[in-house]
């Protein structure tokens, strides 16, 4: 029996290192996004301090462990055995939920997750003992004022995070504004003293009372001496800076925003590392104690689990290394940091989200706000504030930067990093598990708010995703809470052979995640190569938006002919597998065409004057080229439908007539793309009459079609079918027509100038 419980103990060690993967992978926003978006240093030098926080953090952890042994349920009405199902459904419940959102980078809060897992785990198994002895109410089982003092602090979390970095960050633009390079001359050694005082109280003196490696005499001197340490801190910091600003011309702000990251990193670390083995070590201890006592498994109450217990140091220090190496290689990490930064980024753009209509209502009752404060408000304020506000100067900076302008300023970048990190560690020094995540984004929300990020082309796109993402945190409760709350009754029923299956079930999932993760990269870098904006250069001129241009269409209309060939033959073989394959390719290529139009803003903006006459020409091709890739989509989708839903295929005469139509259309655009790969249109009259010509047939096709309806030889949704299959076929051939005209204007005005 021994046996079977030190291998469950290693089972939950191997789920605790997957586990650590998959949770730095989704929590790297927390640190990562303001270094990141503000670009204060290299991606290697940010990793570099991210990491060495993340080992320092890890040694302050050791406090918040109870949390996971005593924190939700009362461990010691709990048998071994009992406990052992409970943590075993936890940690299988964590790794596939973090894993799923991960892949669809969407941030979610460890700590939300691991506390409502032990509560629908520990409620499963009390269920079960409820039912077998109703002596004890399920109340007594669970420890109710502390998950309810936990689940409402997280909750609460959100409200604070946000009005903090709202009001903190509308405190710091009055002052400092955004052209703020004159003022950090004189305050930027205070602020710097001010913002990294704030991150050594709440780390050192606070964060102190958690660390495994310091003695209990240093801990007392620390807590005696808070205010000197502050105080000399504040002094020294400001000193410090303010001579490096003097004699190196230091960049205080970028140090700050470093600091900042090694603090976020050391107070995630901190906090959340509990999330990730605080079930399996607590696994491990209470295996000790079963081991040690000779009790059966199943009569051992886990009483000395409700006292306190000291976590090794060095267990502490392998979960911080497999925590930086997972930093250095996710490339989940990357995706999820992305959602973070579209939101809070200060120049407009594709937005990742789209509309919802308590967005469109949030953003008109805060508009209809803001314009009645602004009728109250003394003009001579108004001018004040929306000087401090003005971020001309900063657009001008962000332009001439190009590709290599940041998402926001370091101010921004600076203030986010101070109140998340000061939120995150007075919730660590209380021993409550804040959610880092929630902090975190929460803070930058707020903060990019208050910086006019969110301006009136922006802001129902942003509150939507902010919206999908606070919904996400919502559902990560309610899953995490019913999946352990099954997985536990399945396992209490099935027994150990049942714990191998889920774990088998588990591996299975993450591997469907990853290959779906590994799918949707690969479509991400195929639509960056299809942008504009990656040429070389902050200025271009109609020569190289041609040469892009021709290069786009000719593999765009080389794939709508594959994909209208491929699907029509699917759909005559009745191959409904493969025909769901091209519907799916289709709308990947309409993904590809519309990335390409969203980002005609920033390509006409980087024309040089002398070339805009020819944006009108680039314009009028991008638009023909998304219409005929609408009419694909209108070609295949009903085909699929069709198929799907079992409706009647055509007849011999229709599959005849559409075979001949595939081999004429196919041979079409195979002469539009040498006309346009060659960029001579000599012969362009000759294949717009072969349009023309191949439209007539279309009109025969149609009439034909319009017979054999007439003599009842075809059914409703299949004449349906074959005249919306024409009719779209004859939209395509018009809409590519129209692309050769226009392309043909753009290069007769290219080779004019």
């Amino acid at each position: 029996m021994d046996n079977i419980y030190l291998i469950l103990v290693v089972v939950l060690f191997a789920l605790a290192i997957s586990d650590l993967v998959v949770g730095v992978s989704n929590d790297a926003v927390n640190f990562l996004n303001s270094a990141l978006g503000s670009k204060a240093a290299s991606f290697k030098v940010i990793m570099i301090i991210a990491a060495a926080g993340i080992f320092v953090g890890a040694t302050f952890s050791s406090g918040m462990m109870e949390v996971a042994r005593k924190g939700i349920f009362n461990p010691q009405y709990f048998y071994f055995s009992e406990i052992m199902i409970i943590f075993l459904a936890v940690m299988i419940t964590d790794v596939l939920l973090l894993d799923l959102f991960n892949t669809f980078g969407m941030p979610t809060s460890t700590t939300v997750s691991i506390v409502f897992e032990l509560l629908g785990s520990a409620i499963a198994v009390s269920l079960i003992k409820v039912s077998n002895d109703p002596s004890l109410p399920l109340s007594e089982y669970i420890n109710t004022a502390k998950a309810l003092a936990i689940i409402s602090g997280i909750l609460l979390s959100v409200i604070v995070a946000f009005s903090s970095g709202a009001i903190i960050q509308y405190i710091t633009r009055l002052v400092f504004s955004f052209n703020y390079d004159n003022r950090l001359k004189y305050l930027s050694a205070l602020w710097g003293g001010i913002a990294i005082t704030a991150i050594t109280y709440f780390i050192l003196v606070k964060g102190a009372k958690g660390a495994s490696f310091m003695n209990d005499a240093t801990k007392t001197w620390i807590k005696g001496n808070a205010i000197q340490i502050i105080f000399y801190s504040f002094v020294g910091w400001t000193v410090l800076l303010y001579l490096c600003k003097w004699i190196f011309k230091f960049d205080i702000l970028k140090f700050t925003v470093l600091v900042g990251t090694f603090a976020l990193a050391m107070a995630f670390a901190g906090n959340d590392l509990v999330n990730f083995i605080g079930v399996p070590l607590a696994g491990f201890e209470s295996f000790k104690v079963f081991t040690n006592s000779g009790v059966a498994p199943d009569a051992l109450l886990m009483e000395s689990m409700a006292g306190k217990v000291k976590t090794d140091t060095y267990l502490l220090v392998i979960a911080g290394f497999i925590m930086i190496i997972t930093l250095w290689t996710s490339k989940k990490a990357k995706n999820v940091v992305k959602t973070s930064l579209d939101l809070s980024r200060q120049q407009e753009g594709e937005e990742r989200f789209g509309s919802s209509f308590f967005a469109r209502s949030l953003v008109r009752a805060s508009i209809n706000a803001s314009t009645a404060i602004n009728n109250v408000l003394p003009s001579g304020i108004k001018r004040v504030i929306s000087k401090q506000f003005d971020d001309s100067s900063y657009e001008e900076k962000r332009i001439a930067l190009g590709n290599d302008a940041p998402a926001f300023d370091m101010l921004r970048a600076s203030v986010n990093l101070v109140v998340a990190s000061i939120l995150i560690s007075m919730a660590t020094s209380y021993k409550l598990p804040l959610s880092t995540t929630y902090v975190t984004f929460m803070v930058a929300m707020g903060s990019s708010l208050t910086d006019g990020a969110w301006g009136r082309e922006s802001a129902v796109y942003r509150v939507t995703g902010v919206l999908s993402v606070i919904g996400g945190w919502f559902l990560t409760a309610f899953s995490a809470f019913t999946v352990a709350f099954i997985v536990a009754l399945i396992i209490n029923v099935g027994g150990i052979y049942s714990v191998f299956i889920l774990i088998a079930l588990a591996v299975y999932f993450m591997y469907r995640t990853h290959t779906l993760s590994h799918k949707r990269s690969a479509e991400e870098i195929d639509v960056k190569e299809f942008e504009i904006e990656e040429m070389e250069g902050e200025v271009i001129n109609t020569k190289k938006v041609l040469d892009k241009c021709t290069k786009n269409v000719t593999n765009s209309l080389t794939e709508i002919s594959d994909l209208y060939t491929s699907s029509l033959t699917d759909f005559q073989a009745e191959n409904r597998k493969d025909l769901k394959e091209r519907l799916k390719a289709v709308n990947q290529v309409n993904k590809k065409i519309k990335k390409y139009k969203n980002n005609i803003y920033k390509t006409v903006k980087k024309l040089q004057d002398s070339d805009i006459d020819s944006s009108l020409y680039y314009v009028q091709v991008i638009d023909y080229l998304r219409e005929t890739a609408h009419a694909l989509t209108f070609v295949v989708k009903p085909c699929f439908e069709h198929l799907d839903n079992n409706h009647t295929p055509f007849n011999k005469d229709q599959f005849k007539d559409l075979s001949i139509l595939i081999g004429h259309i196919q041979v079409l655009i195979s002469k539009a793309n040498n006309i346009i790969r060659s960029s001579s249109f000599v012969n362009l009259d000759e294949l717009l009459d072969e349009i023309v010509k191949e439209t007539e047939n279309l009109k025969a096709l149609r009439k034909a079609q319009l017979k054999r309806i007439k003599k009842e030889k075809t059914s409703t949704q299949n004449s349906m079918l074959y005249l919306n299959l024409l009719h779209e076929t004859q939209n395509l051939l018009l809409h590519i027509g129209n692309l050769l005209k226009a392309q043909r204007d753009f290069v007769s005005y290219n080779n004019g100038k």
